[in-house]
């Protein structure tokens, strides 16, 4: 099986990121946002 190498870019999770915390969206959009935020590159912290 070969990886999934799409990213979601910044931008996408930022809004990605906006759904999760705000408590008007449903549960699919939520569900959508996780998503989007699960294909994320990791951060690089140090």
């Amino acid at each position: 099986m070969s990886k999934n190498k799409k990213q979601t870019s910044k931008r996408v999770a930022s809004k990605a990121s906006k759904i999760l915390s705000d408590g008007r969206y449903s549960k699919k959009a939520k569900s959508v946002a996780g998503s989007a935020l699960s294909q994320t590159r990791p951060s690089k912290k140090k």
